[in-house]
């Protein structure tokens, strides 16, 4: 199943269950975000902890796309 298609060092959705994929990893973005700015006591704190799950989050996407992407032709 192609849910993803590579350019260059990124995947880009190419079909519904892509997209569901990407928005909700926007979506757990937003939320972390909010859930640990609610518990830090300043911005840095706030950004170290945010940027780190972010980091997380991107790996996850990177491999699920590395493993749905669309094949790519060899051509001879």
């Amino acid at each position: 199943m192609e849910l993803f298609k590579r350019k260059g060092i990124f995947f880009i959705p190419v079909s519904i269950i892509g997209w569901l994929i990407f928005g909700a990893g926007i979506i757990y973005a937003i939320y972390l975000f909010i859930d640990i700015d609610s518990r830090s006591h300043s911005v840095s704190d706030t950004l170290m902890n945010w940027i780190f799950n972010c980091l997380i989050i991107g790996i996850v996407y990177s491999v699920i796309g590395a493993f749905t992407q669309e094949k790519q032709k060899r051509q001879n």
